[in-house]
């Protein structure tokens, strides 16, 4: 069962068209992010799904029901914004509690909930602290708290580790995991962070100039793109695409770019495309290869090696192409600038249509 539809969703205001005809369907108790560059449309996505803004077409479908024309109350969705919004004159235990005192909760009932809260997210020890007596992390964490004491089953959670280190992020990843899984709630994440997605989603849609491209379970998504923005925007570092295009002079189709010509296996898709995006993960590069008969192998100079502490990202250059590769510390580190071979895999090619961004295959090992 879905817990959130959208049906052929569009916003405009005035002559921009900020949500084109959107469908989307967000799984029920499943944690889902909605990922997309700044300004692909996620701020408005959320103020429709939240009620805050009426579309101009289309139906949302909200636990099996037509909320198109519901205000916000009526819609009963938890919200952490992407700001803190805390009360400033309010300790940290009335910011918190705000949610239920509007749903008519007395000060005893109240108490045990603000505090198995704040024991959950590690704020027990705050709980007495006005912000201003915070550190950002904390706030943000007190911001969480509060979003998830109403009682309902979505949470919207509007970019809310924005401008955090990365360390309290990791801490916070774990600690909203958790408490998605112990609420059997629906949590809807938005963030223009890939590194958010890969850490966080079990699913996630693919948001690009309004429209979801691509939507299913993170793992799957990320493996095999099916649209060269996904492929473009999904992983750190970026992936390499490179221009290729498709022969079948050998009878056997070939793509050829500047770094290979390698055998391809092609879906149903491919008919009449030959001018394509060649995708590659810096992941999928090896430097200084061991001998392996199915790598294609070609020479290449490393232009900058920058360390990330438990991985190098390698930036190289061959034959007139930039491409970037990530090693792990032990097998990179004795790497420096200058002379180098590199290897791939023919299978960890994918092909994307030039005309319209679709997958239309992968490389593939020579028969025989």
């Amino acid at each position: 069962m879905n817990a959130v539809e959208f049906h052929n969703v569009s916003k405009r205001y005035g002559r921009n068209t900020v949500i084109d005809s959107l469908n989307m369907a967000v799984e029920a108790d499943s944690f889902t992010v909605i990922f997309g560059a700044p300004a692909s449309g996620k701020s408005t996505l959320l103020r429709l799904l939240t009620g805050l803004e009426k579309p101009d077409n289309g139906h949302i479908i909200m636990r099996g029901e037509d909320v198109t024309a519901y205000s916000p109350a009526k819609r009963n969705i938890g919200y952490v914004p992407q700001s803190f919004a805390l009360y400033p004159h309010y300790q940290v235990f009335d910011n918190i509690a705000y949610p239920l005192k509007l749903m008519g909760y007395s000060r005893q009932q109240v108490a045990p909930l603000v505090e198995s809260t704040a024991d959950r997210l590690k704020i027990s020890h705050l709980l007495q602290k006005k912000p201003n007596q915070l550190s950002g992390g904390e706030k943000q964490r007190v911001a969480i708290a509060r979003g998830i004491m109403k009682n309902t089953n979505i949470f919207v959670l509007d970019d809310p580790l924005t401008g955090l280190d990365f360390k309290l992020r990791e801490q916070l990843f774990d600690d909203m995991r958790e408490m998605q899984a112990s609420l059997d709630a629906t949590f809807i994440y938005t963030t223009s962070d890939a590194l958010e997605v890969l850490m966080l989603a079990e699913n996630v849609n693919i948001l690009d100039a309004g429209k979801i491209i691509e939507a299913g379970a993170q793992e799957a998504i990320y493996s095999r793109p099916d649209h060269v923005r996904t492929m473009s925007l999904l992983g750190f570092p970026e992936a390499n695409l490179l221009p290729g295009q498709i022969d079948h002079d050998s009878g056997q189709p070939c793509c050829q770019t500047k770094l290979f010509t390698f055998p391809v296996t092609l879906n149903q898709r491919a008919n009449g495309h030959a001018q394509v995006r060649v995708g590659l993960r810096p992941q999928d590069i090896k430097i200084a290869p061991a001998a392996d008969a199915d790598l294609m192998v070609c020479d290449a100079d490393i232009t900058l090696v920058e360390d990330l502490g438990g991985e190098l990202v390698i930036y190289l250059e061959t034959n007139g192409e930039a491409l970037t590769a990530m090693v792990s510390y032990a097998a990179g580190r004795a790497l420096t600038e200058g002379h180098t071979r590199i290897g791939v895999h023919p299978s960890r090619f994918l092909l994307y249509a030039d005309a319209d961004g679709h997958n239309i295959g992968q490389g593939t090992v020579t028969n025989g």
